[in-house]
């Protein structure tokens, strides 16, 4: 399945997989990469906790398991869709030990830490 923003207004960015989607796609559903360990789903709270509205760049992934972008950006074998290069902020530290918890290593997506 495709994720692409429904409009340009409100976009925000998993602090997780930096996919891209527009605030009330991730509050209806979730994040299509990072749903089952971050809860998006229907708790705005969540969304603005686990996702940024502050990114930089835009990668469109249409071929996630053969593309060099998607290998260097860590985002192969994902959803294809729209994805930041970097993503400013991280995960508040109760959802990182949640991930923690899962036995899942989150390394934050922005470039400038």
């Amino acid at each position: 399945m495709d994720v692409v923003p429904k409009d340009l207004n409100n976009i925000r960015a998993c602090m997780m997989c930096s996919l891209l989607k527009n605030t009330e796609q991730f509050t209806t559903d979730g994040c299509d990469n990072c749903e089952q360990w971050l809860n998006l789903r229907n708790n705005r709270e969540r969304v603005y906790d686990c996702t940024s509205p502050n990114y930089e760049g835009m990668i469109a992934l249409t071929n996630p398991d053969e593309s060099w972008v998607a290998r260097w950006q860590r985002i192969r074998g994902l959803v294809r869709g729209m994805y930041a290069i970097s993503v400013n902020g991280k995960l508040p530290a109760h959802v990182q030990r949640e991930l923690e918890r899962q036995g899942i290593k989150y390394k934050s997506r922005d470039l400038g830490m």
